[in-house]
């Protein structure tokens, strides 16, 4: 008897993934729970497990096809690998004959019609812009029109219709001598979707960055004496992110509009503190969301980063703990940047860049003194934030990092 091994429910807005690799081969025994491939989803990079015991049959899905929710990858049966292979050949029969019906292509063809199939926010943004989904170039699956094609062709003025075109690229040839030297390797969903969502934010928000610079020896000095009690205490280092985000809450609080996006033709404010911090993984960039923050210690913010920083590194994140974010906080400092202009996390209005810590002189009290000083920049959507805002927000982030006292008195 077969146990059919499926793509387990992906998550929210993830419709498909991609064979990363395969840990077994046909006739190899496995355990029930033991990870038998690995699948690539455009947010996260996951295992599949074993759903039996008994022995790899036969592989449907190979390295690299893309796969849907559901969609059988292969089988387990009991017993040794010669019985995997009888049980398995009907199966591996049908694609070869699914060319036959897939002959008929009408209803691709039909796709013209399909557009009520593009999904309601995207019906939503048709109705109220004007502009048709069937004149601007799907990204999504199947080439579907997702909501992030309809608002870069309405900032556009409908003129869309060229965008698949976009991402296929042509570059010129390079000389003989120089492309056997060069080394071609395909993107990964995660590394393809970073890419086109960066774009997209870029072509969708009226993005600007604002700057300013912060004095951090009073959360440095506060950190130096407590944090062997606080590791002690709480099993985590004690590190900057816990104070960042604890004023970055107390600033989007005064200012609502950074925590806000928008919807159409509507602002939705979020009246709740969803943080993303920005991780580097060797695949890529990856988002994990510390939720309702403002409701977390800082030692509890802590342990959260600690513990998605581990997991995003060993590529254990979740798709669910990936979204929901209402505005993000990247750190280039840990890789040595003095200054830089973050780049929206779309829908959300707002992304704080934080960079390394440096001794300047400043001026305090008329005489020049050595300070450990940051630069820090709001990227944010002029859409929604006016000049006056972002400006204000940041001083907030400022204020309550130069005099943590404020962030136990919530002033």
């Amino acid at each position: 008897m077969a146990t059919e091994i499926r793509v387990p429910t992906l998550g929210e807005s993830v419709s498909e993934a991609t064979i990363g690799r395969w840990f077994k081969k046909p006739g190899d025994p496995v355990k029930a729970d033991e990870p038998v491939l690995e699948l690539e989803t455009d947010k996260v990079t996951l295992e599949v497990n074993a759903p039996a015991s008994g022995t790899l049959g036969d592989i449907v899905a190979k390295d690299g096809e893309t796969v849907s929710p559901g969609a059988v990858l292969g089988s387990i049966v009991e017993g040794n690998g010669a019985a995997a292979a009888p049980a398995a050949a009907p199966k591996a029969e049908a694609p070869k004959a699914a060319p036959a019906p897939a002959a008929a292509p009408a209803p691709a063809a039909a796709a013209p019609g399909a557009a009520k199939d593009h999904g309601p926010a995207v019906a939503r943004l048709a109705a109220e812009s004007g502009v048709s989904p069937d004149n601007v170039g799907g990204t999504g699956k199947d080439g579907r029109v997702t909501k992030g094609d309809m608002l870069a062709a309405i900032a556009t003025g409908g003129a869309q219709a060229a965008a698949p075109s976009a991402p296929v690229q042509v570059r010129a040839p390079s000389a003989p001598s120089d492309a056997e030297r060069e080394e071609r390797v395909k993107m990964t969903k995660l590394r393809q979707t970073i890419a086109r969502r960066l774009k997209e934010a870029q072509n969708t928000a009226a993005m600007l960055t604002t700057f300013n610079d912060v004095d951090m020896g009073a959360v440095m000095q506060l950190r130096s004496q407590y944090k062997d009690v606080f590791e002690k205490k709480h099993g985590t280092k004690l590190g900057f992110m816990g104070f960042f985000t604890k004023a970055v809450i107390q600033a989007l609080k005064d200012v609502p509009a950074v925590n806000a996006e928008i919807d159409g033709q509507d602002l939705v404010y979020k009246n709740y503190y969803h943080i993303g911090i920005a991780v580097g993984t060797e695949k890529g960039l990856v988002v994990p969301v510390v939720r309702d923050a403002d409701d977390l210690s800082v030692a509890g913010i802590e342990k959260k980063i600690a513990d998605f920083g581990r997991r995003a590194r060993d590529g254990k994140l979740s798709i669910d703990e990936m979204q929901g974010g209402t505005f993000t906080i990247t750190n280039g400092g840990i890789y040595g940047s003095l200054m830089s202009t973050p780049i929206l996390n779309a829908p959300q209005s707002g992304i704080l860049g934080m960079h390394r810590i440096e001794d300047r002189p400043v001026v305090r009290n008329g005489q020049v003194v050595v300070r450990p000083m940051m630069y820090l920049a709001l990227s944010y959507d002029h859409r929604i934030v006016d000049g006056k805002e972002a400006v204000t927000f940041l001083v907030r982030v400022k204020e309550a990092l130069e005099d943590p006292a404020r962030l136990v008195l919530d002033l």
